[in-house]
Protein backbone atom coordinates (compact mmCIF):
# COMPACT_ATOMS: atom_id res chain seq x y z
CA UNK A 1 0.00 0.00 0.00
CA UNK A 2 1.38 3.47 -0.67
CA UNK A 3 2.83 6.00 1.35
CA UNK A 4 -0.42 8.40 0.81
CA UNK A 5 -2.91 5.69 1.64
CA UNK A 6 -1.00 4.20 4.78
CA UNK A 7 -0.77 7.70 6.21
CA UNK A 8 -3.35 8.84 8.59
CA UNK A 9 -6.18 11.94 7.74
CA UNK A 10 -4.99 14.00 10.56
CA UNK A 11 -8.44 16.45 9.11
CA UNK A 12 -10.72 13.66 10.17
CA UNK A 13 -8.82 11.55 12.63
CA UNK A 14 -9.70 14.03 15.42
CA UNK A 15 -13.48 14.12 14.84
CA UNK A 16 -13.71 9.77 14.66
CA UNK A 17 -11.62 9.32 17.40
CA UNK A 18 -13.83 10.33 20.26
CA UNK A 19 -16.74 7.91 18.65
CA UNK A 20 -14.49 4.80 18.46
CA UNK A 21 -13.36 5.41 22.02
CA UNK A 22 -16.27 5.68 23.52
CA UNK A 23 -17.47 2.69 21.40
CA UNK A 24 -14.19 0.61 23.03
CA UNK A 25 -15.10 1.39 26.47
CA UNK A 26 -18.44 0.32 26.21
CA UNK A 27 -17.15 -3.06 24.16
CA UNK A 28 -14.71 -3.75 26.89
CA UNK A 29 -17.08 -2.87 30.10
CA UNK A 30 -20.01 -5.04 29.02
CA UNK A 31 -17.49 -7.98 28.29
CA UNK A 32 -15.92 -7.08 31.62
CA UNK A 33 -19.01 -6.96 33.34
CA UNK A 34 -20.20 -10.38 31.64
CA UNK A 35 -16.97 -12.37 32.88
CA UNK A 36 -17.41 -10.71 36.03
CA UNK A 37 -21.04 -12.96 36.50
CA UNK A 38 -20.15 -15.65 34.74
CA UNK A 39 -16.76 -16.81 35.92
CA UNK A 40 -16.48 -14.43 39.09
CA UNK A 41 -20.30 -15.48 40.25
CA UNK A 42 -21.24 -18.14 38.53
CA UNK A 43 -18.08 -20.33 39.00
CA UNK A 44 -16.03 -18.92 41.59
CA UNK A 45 -18.67 -17.33 43.62
CA UNK A 46 -18.51 -21.07 45.33
CA UNK A 47 -14.61 -20.29 47.10
CA UNK A 48 -16.04 -17.74 48.93
CA UNK A 49 -19.51 -19.47 50.28
CA UNK A 50 -17.82 -23.26 50.75
CA UNK A 51 -16.89 -22.55 54.34
CA UNK A 52 -20.22 -21.40 54.94
CA UNK A 53 -22.33 -24.15 53.52
CA UNK A 54 -20.03 -26.85 55.48
CA UNK A 55 -20.28 -24.77 58.27
CA UNK A 56 -24.18 -25.11 57.72
CA UNK A 57 -24.04 -28.81 58.60
CA UNK A 58 -25.50 -29.66 55.18
CA UNK A 59 -21.72 -30.19 53.00
CA UNK A 60 -18.63 -31.89 54.06
CA UNK A 61 -15.37 -31.20 52.14
CA UNK A 62 -15.78 -34.84 50.03
CA UNK A 63 -18.72 -33.64 49.04
CA UNK A 64 -17.70 -30.13 48.61
CA UNK A 65 -15.08 -31.24 46.30
CA UNK A 66 -17.62 -33.04 44.47
CA UNK A 67 -19.06 -30.21 43.18
CA UNK A 68 -16.40 -28.33 42.53
CA UNK A 69 -15.34 -31.30 40.38
CA UNK A 70 -18.81 -31.16 38.47
CA UNK A 71 -18.82 -27.68 37.90
CA UNK A 72 -15.49 -28.16 36.18
CA UNK A 73 -16.74 -31.25 34.40
CA UNK A 74 -19.71 -28.72 33.14
CA UNK A 75 -16.94 -26.14 32.29
CA UNK A 76 -15.51 -28.79 29.95
CA UNK A 77 -18.34 -29.86 28.74
CA UNK A 78 -19.19 -26.48 27.46
CA UNK A 79 -15.86 -25.46 26.29
CA UNK A 80 -16.01 -28.14 24.05
CA UNK A 81 -19.77 -27.85 23.16
CA UNK A 82 -18.17 -23.98 21.65
CA UNK A 83 -16.60 -25.93 18.55
CA UNK A 84 -20.12 -27.02 17.81
CA UNK A 85 -22.26 -24.27 18.28
CA UNK A 86 -23.32 -22.10 15.26
CA UNK A 87 -25.04 -19.49 17.25
CA UNK A 88 -23.50 -15.86 16.90
CA UNK A 89 -21.56 -15.01 19.99
CA UNK A 90 -23.77 -11.92 21.04
CA UNK A 91 -26.87 -14.66 21.64
CA UNK A 92 -24.54 -17.31 23.12
CA UNK A 93 -23.41 -13.85 25.34
CA UNK A 94 -26.67 -13.00 26.23
CA UNK A 95 -28.65 -16.48 27.10
CA UNK A 96 -25.10 -17.51 29.38
CA UNK A 97 -25.96 -14.48 31.40
CA UNK A 98 -29.86 -15.37 31.70
CA UNK A 99 -28.94 -18.56 32.54
CA UNK A 100 -26.06 -17.76 34.88
CA UNK A 101 -28.38 -15.67 36.94
CA UNK A 102 -31.47 -18.52 37.43
CA UNK A 103 -28.41 -21.27 38.36
CA UNK A 104 -27.19 -18.74 40.72
CA UNK A 105 -30.28 -18.27 42.74
CA UNK A 106 -31.35 -22.11 42.15
CA UNK A 107 -28.28 -23.19 44.19
CA UNK A 108 -29.87 -21.06 47.32
CA UNK A 109 -33.65 -21.93 47.06
CA UNK A 110 -32.42 -25.93 47.20
CA UNK A 111 -30.28 -28.18 49.95
CA UNK A 112 -30.41 -31.18 48.33
CA UNK A 113 -27.08 -32.49 47.29
CA UNK A 114 -27.98 -34.16 43.79
CA UNK A 115 -29.93 -30.71 42.66
CA UNK A 116 -26.35 -28.65 43.58
CA UNK A 117 -24.77 -30.84 41.88
CA UNK A 118 -27.10 -30.54 38.57
CA UNK A 119 -26.97 -26.75 38.76
CA UNK A 120 -22.82 -26.76 39.19
CA UNK A 121 -22.43 -28.96 36.24
CA UNK A 122 -24.96 -26.90 34.46
CA UNK A 123 -23.74 -23.65 35.80
CA UNK A 124 -19.77 -24.85 34.57
CA UNK A 125 -20.86 -25.35 31.11
CA UNK A 126 -23.03 -22.20 30.38
CA UNK A 127 -19.59 -20.24 32.30
CA UNK A 128 -17.34 -21.46 29.74
CA UNK A 129 -19.54 -20.77 26.51
CA UNK A 130 -19.88 -17.59 27.91
CA UNK A 131 -16.40 -16.89 28.42
CA UNK A 132 -15.68 -17.72 25.29
CA UNK A 133 -17.81 -16.16 23.05
CA UNK A 134 -17.50 -12.89 24.97
CA UNK A 135 -14.01 -13.48 24.40
CA UNK A 136 -14.30 -13.98 20.63
CA UNK A 137 -16.87 -10.71 20.56
CA UNK A 138 -15.08 -8.76 22.32
CA UNK A 139 -11.50 -9.11 20.86
CA UNK A 140 -13.01 -9.16 17.48
CA UNK A 141 -15.25 -5.69 18.37
CA UNK A 142 -11.76 -4.00 19.75
CA UNK A 143 -9.44 -5.73 16.73
CA UNK A 144 -12.21 -3.26 14.36
CA UNK A 145 -12.25 -0.68 16.16
CA UNK A 146 -8.33 -0.94 16.27
CA UNK A 147 -8.18 -0.20 20.85
CA UNK A 148 -6.26 -3.71 21.93
CA UNK A 149 -5.07 -1.55 24.90
CA UNK A 150 -9.05 -2.26 25.95
CA UNK A 151 -8.60 -5.77 25.62
CA UNK A 152 -7.08 -5.92 29.14
CA UNK A 153 -10.09 -4.11 30.79
CA UNK A 154 -12.29 -7.53 29.37
CA UNK A 155 -10.40 -9.57 31.74
CA UNK A 156 -10.38 -7.76 34.93
CA UNK A 157 -14.23 -9.34 34.75
CA UNK A 158 -13.33 -12.37 36.67
CA UNK A 159 -10.88 -10.42 39.46
CA UNK A 160 -13.95 -7.84 39.60
CA UNK A 161 -16.48 -10.43 40.24
CA UNK A 162 -14.11 -12.20 42.84
CA UNK A 163 -13.28 -9.49 44.99
CA UNK A 164 -17.13 -8.68 45.10
CA UNK A 165 -18.09 -12.10 45.77
CA UNK A 166 -15.13 -12.61 48.50
CA UNK A 167 -15.67 -8.77 50.12
CA UNK A 168 -19.39 -9.54 50.54
CA UNK A 169 -19.51 -13.04 51.79
CA UNK A 170 -16.72 -11.24 54.80
CA UNK A 171 -19.47 -8.60 55.58
CA UNK A 172 -22.41 -10.72 55.08
CA UNK A 173 -21.06 -14.10 56.00
CA UNK A 174 -24.06 -14.32 59.10
CA UNK A 175 -26.87 -14.40 56.87
CA UNK A 176 -25.66 -18.13 55.78
CA UNK A 177 -24.98 -19.88 52.11
CA UNK A 178 -28.73 -19.71 51.00
CA UNK A 179 -29.02 -15.47 51.46
CA UNK A 180 -25.42 -15.38 49.44
CA UNK A 181 -26.10 -17.56 46.40
CA UNK A 182 -30.12 -15.75 45.96
CA UNK A 183 -28.12 -12.01 46.71
CA UNK A 184 -25.55 -13.04 43.94
CA UNK A 185 -27.78 -14.24 41.38
CA UNK A 186 -29.32 -10.74 41.80
CA UNK A 187 -26.64 -9.11 41.21
CA UNK A 188 -26.35 -11.31 37.91
CA UNK A 189 -29.72 -10.17 36.77
CA UNK A 190 -28.69 -6.84 37.40
CA UNK A 191 -25.78 -7.16 35.01
CA UNK A 192 -27.68 -9.15 32.42
CA UNK A 193 -29.97 -5.63 32.32
CA UNK A 194 -27.05 -3.69 31.79
CA UNK A 195 -25.53 -5.33 29.04
CA UNK A 196 -28.25 -6.68 27.05
CA UNK A 197 -28.25 -3.63 24.46
CA UNK A 198 -24.40 -3.91 24.34
CA UNK A 199 -24.03 -7.24 22.58
CA UNK A 200 -25.26 -7.32 18.75
CA UNK A 201 -23.63 -8.46 15.97
CA UNK A 202 -21.42 -6.26 14.22
CA UNK A 203 -20.54 -6.08 10.59
CA UNK A 204 -16.67 -8.52 10.76
CA UNK A 205 -14.59 -5.27 9.07
CA UNK A 206 -16.20 -2.38 11.00
CA UNK A 207 -14.95 0.99 9.21
CA UNK A 208 -11.86 2.08 10.46
CA UNK A 209 -11.26 5.39 12.19
CA UNK A 210 -8.40 6.88 9.80
CA UNK A 211 -7.37 5.09 6.84
CA UNK A 212 -4.28 3.64 8.71
CA UNK A 213 -6.09 1.42 10.61
CA UNK A 214 -8.01 0.77 7.03
CA UNK A 215 -4.23 -0.19 5.90
CA UNK A 216 -3.33 -2.51 9.24
CA UNK A 217 -7.00 -4.02 9.09
CA UNK A 218 -6.44 -5.19 5.54
CA UNK A 219 -3.02 -6.66 6.11
CA UNK A 220 -4.47 -8.37 8.66
CA UNK A 221 -7.26 -9.60 6.50
CA UNK A 222 -4.64 -10.98 4.16
CA UNK A 223 -2.47 -13.11 6.73
CA UNK A 224 -5.86 -14.96 8.26
CA UNK A 225 -6.87 -15.78 4.80
CA UNK A 226 -3.26 -17.99 4.90
CA UNK A 227 -2.45 -20.84 7.15
CA UNK A 228 -0.78 -19.54 10.05
CA UNK A 229 -0.18 -22.35 12.17
CA UNK A 230 0.43 -26.00 12.38
CA UNK A 231 -1.90 -28.50 13.79
CA UNK A 232 1.37 -29.45 15.78
CA UNK A 233 1.42 -25.04 17.49
CA UNK A 234 -2.27 -25.68 18.15
CA UNK A 235 -2.34 -29.01 19.94
CA UNK A 236 0.32 -28.07 22.12
CA UNK A 237 -1.79 -24.72 22.70
CA UNK A 238 -4.35 -26.52 24.08
CA UNK A 239 -1.94 -29.17 25.78
CA UNK A 240 -0.51 -26.63 27.94
CA UNK A 241 -2.76 -24.24 28.37
CA UNK A 242 -4.59 -27.14 30.74
CA UNK A 243 -1.41 -27.13 32.78
CA UNK A 244 -2.51 -24.06 34.75
CA UNK A 245 -6.24 -24.92 35.12
CA UNK A 246 -4.60 -27.79 37.65
CA UNK A 247 -1.67 -26.14 38.63
CA UNK A 248 -4.27 -23.16 40.35
CA UNK A 249 -7.58 -24.91 41.12
CA UNK A 250 -6.59 -26.50 44.34
CA UNK A 251 -5.57 -23.29 45.81
CA UNK A 252 -8.43 -21.36 43.85
CA UNK A 253 -11.05 -23.88 45.58
CA UNK A 254 -9.82 -24.41 49.13
CA UNK A 255 -7.97 -21.52 49.80
CA UNK A 256 -10.47 -20.35 52.41
CA UNK A 257 -10.95 -23.51 53.84
CA UNK A 258 -6.88 -23.75 54.26
CA UNK A 259 -6.08 -20.27 55.63
CA UNK A 260 -9.17 -20.55 58.33
CA UNK A 261 -7.31 -24.23 59.19
CA UNK A 262 -3.61 -22.67 59.18
CA UNK A 263 -4.86 -19.49 61.11
CA UNK A 264 -7.95 -20.11 63.50
CA UNK A 265 -9.69 -17.21 64.76
CA UNK A 266 -7.59 -14.41 62.54
CA UNK A 267 -9.26 -12.32 59.86
CA UNK A 268 -7.00 -12.75 57.71
CA UNK A 269 -8.22 -15.51 55.61
CA UNK A 270 -11.52 -13.61 54.78
CA UNK A 271 -9.16 -11.32 52.93
CA UNK A 272 -7.03 -13.30 51.13
CA UNK A 273 -9.70 -14.15 48.15
CA UNK A 274 -10.87 -10.72 47.54
CA UNK A 275 -6.93 -10.28 47.43
CA UNK A 276 -6.39 -12.63 44.65
CA UNK A 277 -8.99 -10.88 42.78
CA UNK A 278 -7.54 -7.47 43.11
CA UNK A 279 -4.33 -8.85 42.45
CA UNK A 280 -5.89 -10.58 38.83
CA UNK A 281 -7.25 -6.93 38.09
CA UNK A 282 -3.79 -5.14 38.19
CA UNK A 283 -2.72 -8.14 36.01
CA UNK A 284 -5.00 -7.84 33.26
CA UNK A 285 -4.56 -4.28 33.00
CA UNK A 286 -1.04 -4.40 32.96
CA UNK A 287 -0.10 -7.72 31.32
CA UNK A 288 -2.70 -5.44 28.30
CA UNK A 289 0.72 -2.89 28.09
CA UNK A 290 3.17 -5.53 27.58
CA UNK A 291 3.80 -4.90 23.86
CA UNK A 292 1.75 -6.96 21.24
CA UNK A 293 4.58 -8.36 19.16
CA UNK A 294 5.97 -10.16 22.64
CA UNK A 295 6.10 -13.82 22.54
CA UNK A 296 2.75 -15.12 23.87
CA UNK A 297 4.20 -18.61 24.69
CA UNK A 298 7.27 -17.30 26.58
CA UNK A 299 4.36 -14.51 28.38
CA UNK A 300 2.33 -17.55 29.21
CA UNK A 301 5.87 -19.42 30.68
CA UNK A 302 6.65 -16.43 32.92
CA UNK A 303 3.04 -16.43 34.44
CA UNK A 304 2.86 -20.53 35.14
CA UNK A 305 6.42 -19.89 37.15
CA UNK A 306 4.90 -17.05 38.83
CA UNK A 307 1.51 -18.84 39.97
CA UNK A 308 3.99 -21.80 40.96
CA UNK A 309 6.05 -19.20 43.31
CA UNK A 310 2.72 -18.08 44.78
CA UNK A 311 1.41 -21.93 45.30
CA UNK A 312 5.15 -22.35 47.06
CA UNK A 313 5.34 -19.85 49.38
CA UNK A 314 2.00 -20.17 51.32
CA UNK A 315 3.31 -23.94 51.86
CA UNK A 316 6.86 -22.49 53.01
CA UNK A 317 5.30 -19.57 55.25
CA UNK A 318 1.99 -21.04 56.31
CA UNK A 319 0.85 -17.44 57.59
CA UNK A 320 -0.61 -14.12 56.97
CA UNK A 321 2.00 -12.99 54.83
CA UNK A 322 2.85 -16.09 53.01
CA UNK A 323 -1.01 -16.45 51.86
CA UNK A 324 -0.80 -12.85 51.02
CA UNK A 325 2.22 -13.19 48.71
CA UNK A 326 0.67 -16.47 47.43
CA UNK A 327 -2.87 -14.82 46.87
CA UNK A 328 -0.90 -12.03 44.98
CA UNK A 329 1.75 -13.90 43.27
CA UNK A 330 -1.24 -16.70 41.76
CA UNK A 331 -3.87 -13.77 41.28
CA UNK A 332 -1.36 -11.49 38.78
CA UNK A 333 -0.90 -13.69 36.19
CA UNK A 334 -4.17 -15.28 36.01
CA UNK A 335 -6.37 -13.59 33.84
CA UNK A 336 -3.60 -12.68 31.86
CA UNK A 337 -2.82 -16.43 31.28
CA UNK A 338 -6.54 -16.46 29.25
CA UNK A 339 -5.41 -12.93 27.42
CA UNK A 340 -2.18 -14.43 25.97
CA UNK A 341 -3.54 -17.59 25.14
CA UNK A 342 -6.65 -16.14 24.02
CA UNK A 343 -4.16 -13.82 22.06
CA UNK A 344 -2.41 -16.64 20.46
CA UNK A 345 -5.39 -18.58 19.48
CA UNK A 346 -6.38 -15.45 17.14
CA UNK A 347 -3.10 -15.50 15.92
CA UNK A 348 -3.33 -18.67 14.68
CA UNK A 349 -6.73 -19.01 13.86
CA UNK A 350 -8.28 -15.08 13.19
CA UNK A 351 -11.83 -14.40 13.18
CA UNK A 352 -11.77 -18.40 12.79
CA UNK A 353 -10.59 -19.22 16.63
CA UNK A 354 -14.07 -19.66 18.76
CA UNK A 355 -13.28 -23.53 17.67
CA UNK A 356 -9.59 -23.10 19.22
CA UNK A 357 -10.02 -21.36 22.18
CA UNK A 358 -13.03 -24.19 23.10
CA UNK A 359 -10.51 -26.88 22.76
CA UNK A 360 -8.06 -25.07 24.82
CA UNK A 361 -11.03 -23.97 27.71
CA UNK A 362 -11.91 -27.62 27.14
CA UNK A 363 -8.36 -28.61 28.18
CA UNK A 364 -8.21 -26.47 31.39
CA UNK A 365 -11.33 -27.56 32.08
CA UNK A 366 -9.87 -31.28 32.64
CA UNK A 367 -7.03 -29.79 34.53
CA UNK A 368 -9.79 -27.93 36.88
CA UNK A 369 -11.57 -31.54 37.09
CA UNK A 370 -8.61 -33.40 38.64
CA UNK A 371 -7.05 -30.83 40.78
CA UNK A 372 -10.08 -31.22 43.15
CA UNK A 373 -10.08 -34.73 42.95
CA UNK A 374 -6.78 -35.45 43.41
CA UNK A 375 -6.53 -32.46 46.34
CA UNK A 376 -8.67 -34.32 48.67
CA UNK A 377 -7.82 -37.80 48.90
CA UNK A 378 -4.22 -36.77 48.95
CA UNK A 379 -5.62 -33.93 51.95
CA UNK A 380 -7.13 -37.10 54.02
CA UNK A 381 -4.72 -39.35 53.58
CA UNK A 382 -1.99 -36.94 54.43
CA UNK A 383 -3.89 -34.70 57.38
CA UNK A 384 -2.47 -31.68 54.81
CA UNK A 385 -3.08 -29.87 51.94
CA UNK A 386 0.58 -28.99 51.31
CA UNK A 387 1.26 -32.71 48.96
CA UNK A 388 -1.70 -31.43 46.55
CA UNK A 389 -0.20 -28.13 46.82
CA UNK A 390 3.22 -28.90 45.58
CA UNK A 391 2.06 -31.23 43.05
CA UNK A 392 0.16 -28.40 41.27
CA UNK A 393 3.42 -25.93 42.06
CA UNK A 394 5.42 -28.58 40.01
CA UNK A 395 3.15 -29.06 37.01
CA UNK A 396 3.40 -25.35 36.30
CA UNK A 397 6.94 -25.73 36.35
CA UNK A 398 6.62 -28.53 33.99
CA UNK A 399 3.91 -26.48 32.10
CA UNK A 400 6.57 -23.38 31.59
CA UNK A 401 9.38 -25.84 30.30
CA UNK A 402 7.24 -26.83 27.51
CA UNK A 403 6.17 -23.32 26.48
CA UNK A 404 9.81 -22.59 26.32
CA UNK A 405 10.37 -26.56 24.62
CA UNK A 406 8.21 -25.49 21.81
CA UNK A 407 9.64 -21.57 21.23
CA UNK A 408 12.44 -23.60 20.92
CA UNK A 409 11.53 -25.59 18.37
CA UNK A 410 9.83 -23.26 16.48
CA UNK A 411 12.90 -21.35 16.15
CA UNK A 412 14.88 -24.52 14.81
CA UNK A 413 12.04 -24.94 12.51
CA UNK A 414 12.91 -21.35 11.24
CA UNK A 415 16.64 -21.88 11.02
CA UNK A 416 17.74 -20.41 13.77
CA UNK A 417 18.06 -21.33 17.72
CA UNK A 418 17.50 -17.62 18.73
CA UNK A 419 13.87 -17.20 20.41
CA UNK A 420 12.38 -14.30 18.69
CA UNK A 421 10.48 -12.75 20.87
CA UNK A 422 8.82 -10.42 18.63
CA UNK A 423 5.39 -11.41 17.24
CA UNK A 424 3.04 -10.65 15.06
CA UNK A 425 0.27 -8.64 17.30
CA UNK A 426 -3.26 -9.90 18.04
CA UNK A 427 -4.91 -7.69 15.73
CA UNK A 428 -5.23 -10.78 12.97
CA UNK A 429 -1.38 -11.10 11.81
CA UNK A 430 0.11 -14.49 12.02
CA UNK A 431 3.66 -15.93 11.75
CA UNK A 432 4.02 -17.90 8.36
CA UNK A 433 3.29 -21.93 8.65
CA UNK A 434 6.33 -24.68 7.89
CA UNK A 435 5.94 -25.39 4.52
CA UNK A 436 3.52 -28.97 4.23
CA UNK A 437 2.02 -27.94 8.02
CA UNK A 438 -1.54 -29.02 8.04
CA UNK A 439 -3.78 -25.95 9.52
CA UNK A 440 -6.61 -27.30 10.36
CA UNK A 441 -7.38 -27.99 14.37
Amino acid sequence: MNDIASRPNLAQAPRAQPVRHHEARRAALACMLTLAAALGIGRFAFTPLLPLMLHGGGLDLRHGSWLASLNYAGYFAGAMACAALRFTPARVVRAGLVATALLTIVMGLTQSFWMWAIVRFVAGAVSAATFVFASQWGLRRLTQLGAHAWSGVIYTGPGVGIVATGLLVSAAGGLGARAGWIGFGLVCALIVAIVWPVFVETPRQAHPAHPAAAASQARAAGAQSAPTASRADAFWLVVLYGVPGFGYIITATFLPVIARHALPGSIWPDLFWPMFGAALIVGALCAARLPLHWDNRLLLAACYVLQALGIASGIVWPNAAGFSLGSVLIGLPFTAITLFAMREARIMRGDHAAALMGYATGAYGIGQILGPLAAAPLAASSGSFSPSLWLAALSLVAGAAGLVWRTLRGAKRQGSWRINIKRPSAEGTARPAASGDDCRV
